[in-house]
């Protein structure tokens, strides 16, 4: 296919570059600002002063993707790059302005808005590095980020306006050209010994993959909505009613070896969620390290869940969901591993708006979810391989994700069959002449596990299929 051709052609480049710069492992953490922080102890002495020593990063990034479907299915690629610039006052008065922006070009993909002839779907991974709203969108891509006012008091800060939050459900999500912001209001208190406190008041949610930052009903129903439990079309995009979020989350580390959190988000007039983890890590005297982890998600509907009109409402009037989670890990050396499982009872759907995040299950792997599902059982297995002499880092991951029948409607909200998955990752950052450029190679394979005959368009973008991802990022 082209997009091979296209991809070894990025390789070669990328890895000829490496054979000149020495690179060391990059973190897990989602993408975003990475620029060198300025770190101001006392105040500037004036509002000129602030902006003078104000810091200034930025980031390119270049992004290929493409999916290669079941035979005589459509398969799609895309080329995106961009680059954005963020500024950051110093202290004044405990006070510190912040604004970040980002452009994106289309610089060579298959045609996005195209329907798949056989099944009538439309693309689903690579529309999301530009405009899901507006495919033919190739070069009016850019977005106002950040724009926020912080005061800092001690150890802790609370920040007004547009920003970046990462919370449990709330999050940047696990990449795409850009990542999912947030309008409103948030505290980190971290001035109790071993304890971090997060939390505020959210009003506006700008989704990865758009342009502009919408009410808290809008924001639902941007990305694909499923069915509802009778399976009939979900129609709630539009039509939800919510005044904010109220999120708050505490992390203690006061015992040992051990982190519990705890997490509530209240969405006014729709649903409240809240988890519950615990996670425990011990390294022994000869470097063996033995992590474990539990985890508990309870959700519930708020009043009629967004609509009085069950055909338009997010989430049924009484509807209840739980999981529970855990996972055991062990370290040493150059090598981890872990495994993981996930039940999803059948008290009903768990529901979170993709638009929002991605899951904090311990089974989650990049490119699929089980939001929107009820009845699963998921087992992951992950492994972490590091070559420090090249300071190179591999992540495997393997999963087998039960869930019920594409028919089953009460608890499928998506039509998604039972799967299997494997995602291959490779990472480094470069080091001397290059310095600030980072690459990740990322490669995702799934297929049906299911025992029903199962219809092309549950195939389509879901199973029997592969994703290949090349990422390059540019921070100064």
């Amino acid at each position: 296919m082209n997009y091979l051709k296209q991809l070894f052609i990025i390789l070669f480049i990328v890895c000829g570059l490496n054979s000149f710069a020495q690179h060391q492992e990059i973190s897990d953490k989602p993408d975003t600002w990475k620029g060198k922080n300025q770190v101001v102890n006392n105040d500037t002495t004036s509002l000129l002063q602030a902006f003078k020593k104000g810091h200034l990063s930025g980031h390119f990034r270049y992004f290929f993707m493409a999916t290669e479907n079941k035979k005589n299915l459509t398969d799609y690629y895309a080329n995106a790059i961009g680059g954005g610039i963020k500024f950051e006052t110093a202290k004044f008065h405990h006070f510190q302005f912040g604004v970040s922006g980002f452009y994106i070009f289309n610089i060579g993909s298959s045609n996005l808005a195209n329907l798949d002839a056989i099944t009538n779907q439309k693309n689903r991974y690579e529309i999301a590095l530009f405009d899901i709203e507006n495919p033919n969108n190739k070069k009016n891509i850019d977005r106002l980020e950040e724009l926020y006012l912080k005061y800092n008091f001690k150890k802790s800060h609370i920040t007004l306006g547009k920003q970046l939050i990462n919370t449990p459900f709330i999050n940047l999500q696990d990449g795409r050209m850009r990542p999912t912001e947030v309008e409103g209001v948030w505290a980190e208190i971290n001035e109790i010994k071993n304890t971090k406190i997060e939390g505020g008041f959210l009003y506006k949610v700008s989704p990865r993959s758009t342009l502009e930052f919408y009410n808290i009903g809008e924001s639902i129903g941007i990305y694909s909505s499923g069915v509802n439990v009778d399976g009939a079309k979900s129609n709630y995009a539009n039509n939800l009613e919510s005044k904010g979020i109220v999120s708050f989350g505490v992390s203690n580390k006061s015992i040992k070896n051990l982190s519990l959190q705890l997490w509530n988000q209240y969405v006014e007039n729709i649903f409240n969620t809240s988890m519950l983890q615990a996670d425990y890590k011990k390294t022994f005297p000869n470097k063996t390290t033995i992590n474990a982890g539990l985890q508990s998600i309870f959700q519930t509907a708020i009043n009629n869940g967004g609509n009085e009109d069950a055909s338009k409402t997010y989430i049924n009037k009484n509807a209840k969901s739980f999981t529970i989670g855990a996972k055991i890990g062990i370290a040493k050396n150059n090598l981890g591993a872990s495994i993981n499982y996930n039940r999803i009872t059948k008290a009903g759907r768990y529901l979170m708006p993709r638009e929002w995040g991605r899951e904090a299950f311990f089974t989650f792997l990049p490119r699929e979810r089980n939001e929107g599902l009820g009845d699963v059982n998921a087992f992951t297995l992950k492994m972490i391989y590091t070559l420090p002499k090249y300071n190179l880092k591999t992540n495997i991951g393997i999963g087998y994700f039960k869930l019920p029948s594409v028919t089953n409607y009460k608890f499928n909200k998506y039509s998604m069959p039972s799967y299997a998955q494997l995602n291959a990752d490779i990472r480094y950052e470069f080091k001397g002449i290059l310095e600030g450029f980072e690459t990740q190679l990322l490669y995702v394979y799934k297929w049906n596990a299911s025992k029903e005959n199962i219809d092309p368009k549950n195939i389509f973008n879901k199973v029997n299929m592969s994703n290949v991802n090349l990422i390059i990022n540019f921070h100064f």
